[in-house]
């Protein structure tokens, strides 16, 4: 095993400053998309793939909390492929893409805008196509990322677009939370998950989570994919009884992710009820009583939480990557940006 510091390892350590960076220069940017925005928004759409589209789950629970609107995600190929003409009259598009380069989330955000719509591009490349169609763009201010695996535009993006909602609602107290992230992030990185990691020594893994923290669950799945070569499947803690829990184990591991949030009780039961049944569970909570607790980091608002969170198995899931002799800068059969017709 390369004792070499993976890009991949870099960038998770970037993602405080990026945030910093994000919070310190895009308050414009955020005015004057909200200025776009009409007063009576019936619902909001995402169009995005890959880790933008977790990105945009989590931002679906966030719309739906805080603003009471359903959001609903589109595929992007009802436009690129079938050139289907949408009709969204005073909707609002959330378009995620780092590089914003991608044919299909262009082409559909294109669509809706010109079905009606007011469309946010959130994306690391505010000269992109995708920027140059959107209404407004948010630029995300990460950097450049040159690991393949998503991490701290992944995370920049969840903030932009939180902070995008928080402003529209006129949230003060979740605006707060957010501009103290930096914070926040730096101790979520120091976050020890050896134990969990060295669980991992199998080829399958269940992570789950409930609310807002299920958008995180799907992007740890990705990423032990991505960066693992592990087969890993994310469910809703509501859900994973239902039959998933069948191929559970003695030894099989699971890694909840909860936040301190009205879900965060459900989950703990769940992850309690898999260690019962003989995995090795692990959970971001102290309520666990029979799972494993592990080391985690909460922030000012249970919606930023989440955030908080996937950082910390950022640094997890890169030592894992690393202890199995795969370099998680350059998984095989990927490119960095995928440009999807």
């Amino acid at each position: 095993m390369s004792t070499t510091q993976t890009q991949m390892r870099r960038e998770i350590e970037e993602i405080p400053t990026a945030v910093d960076r994000l919070l310190s220069t895009s308050a414009g940017a955020i005015e004057t998309a909200i200025s776009k925005i009409g007063n009576d928004v019936p619902f909001l759409m995402s169009v995005a793939r890959g880790s933008s589209d977790h990105a945009c789950a989590f931002l679906k629970y966030a719309c739906e909390l805080e603003l009471g609107l359903p959001m609903a995600s589109v595929g992007p190929s009802v436009a690129s492929i079938y050139g289907a003409k949408l009709r969204v009259p005073n909707a609002v598009c959330i378009s995620v893409s780092q590089s914003g380069k991608s044919p299909d989330i262009v082409e559909l955000t294109r669509a809706i805008t010109e079905g009606g719509a007011t469309s946010v591009a959130i994306t690391n490349d505010a000269t992109s196509p995708l920027a140059n169609t959107a209404t407004a763009t948010l630029p995300i201010c990460a950097g450049p990322e040159l690991s393949v695996a998503a991490t701290k535009t992944f995370v920049t993006s969840l903030v932009a677009g939180l902070w995008l909602l928080a402003e529209f609602k006129q949230d003060q107290e979740l605006v707060k939370a957010i501009r103290a992230l930096p914070e926040h992030l730096e101790k979520a990185i120091a976050c020890d998950w050896t134990v969990a990691a060295n669980a991992i020594t199998g080829q399958s893994v269940l992570t789950l989570g409930r609310g807002p923290s299920f958008a995180i669950s799907n992007e740890a799945a990705l990423k032990f994919k991505e960066t693992c070569q592990i087969h890993a499947e994310s469910y809703s803690s509501a859900e994973v009884m239902h039959g998933p829990v069948s191929i559970v184990e003695r030894g099989f591991p699971v890694i909840g992710f909860a936040a301190s949030d009205a879900a965060e009780d459900s989950l703990i039961e769940v992850a309690d009820a898999l260690t019962e049944k003989g995995a090795l569970a692990f959970v971001t909570s102290k309520k666990a009583k029979k799972a494993i607790c592990l080391p985690h980091q909460r922030t000012d608002h249970w919606l930023t939480d989440p955030i908080s969170t996937i950082v910390s198995f950022y640094t997890m899931v890169e030592k894992v990557s690393t202890a199995r002799n795969i370099n998680p800068d350059a998984p095989r059969h990927l490119n960095k940006v995928t440009e999807t017709v």
